[in-house]
């Protein structure tokens, strides 16, 4: 029979560093979407995630900081969700590709709810203030370079002419996966599960506008 005394509490393995900034991360983001990211403390913030003060503090040194690394967080995962959903079926045409996209945003709607009531107040804030620049605005502007290469390059694969530039194409799906996102909170069953995928569908069949065609990136 063993001898050796059951190892103490604060020897038990620790949370390693990732861990703890991804359960603040994920803390911060239902906190705030509940409370506001005003109306929210960082103590709120590091009590959901089972953590001090402290743990907020050293990985990411205020609330400014939380907040805009929680934006680059959730704008990395919607660009790795939508590129996961076209992705799968590289022999898929471009109209087919478009509908993939438009089911899989809308399934995110339901699955990051949290994380559309805080862009909503993002977006309130930087309105109202005036701001062109900080962590949301530019992250933003990363998204939409980043969704239109991905669209001029799927539509290459898919041997397929865009019905606008690349450039507009990015901004028309960002506003209707926000816009039916906040629809789709409101009212749920108002936004049917494949209208974004019908959509989107439809958009890239379409043929060039005029003027447009030769200028896709």
């Amino acid at each position: 029979m063993s001898t050796v005394p059951p190892a103490p509490a604060e020897a038990r393995r620790r949370p390693a560093r990732e861990e703890v900034r991804r359960a603040l991360l994920d803390a911060a983001a239902r906190t705030f979407a509940r409370q506001g990211i005003d109306g929210a403390s960082l103590d709120d913030v590091a009590a959901a995630a089972g953590f001090t003060k402290g743990a907020v503090y050293s990985n990411f040194g205020s609330k400014e900081g939380l907040v805009a690394a929680l934006v680059d967080d959730r704008v990395s995962a919607y660009l790795d969700l939508g590129l996961a959903a076209v992705e799968n079926d590289p022999g898929a045409t471009l109209a087919e590709r478009a509908r993939a996209l438009g089911d899989r945003l809308t399934a995110a709607t339901d699955e990051q709810h949290d994380w559309h009531l805080l862009f909503l107040e993002l977006w309130q804030r930087t309105v109202r203030s005036g701001r062109t620049e900080g962590a949301f605005v530019q992250r933003r502007r990363e998204l939409h370079a980043a969704v239109a290469g991905a669209v001029a390059a799927h539509a290459e694969q898919a041997g397929a002419e865009l019905p606008l530039p690349a450039t507009s194409m990015a901004t028309l799906l960002m506003a209707l996966s926000n816009g039916l996102a906040i629809e789709r909170l409101v009212e749920p069953g108002s936004v049917p599960d494949d209208l974004m995928g019908q959509v989107l569908a439809l958009v890239v069949q379409a043929g060039p506008a005029a003027g447009t065609g030769a200028d896709q990136h």
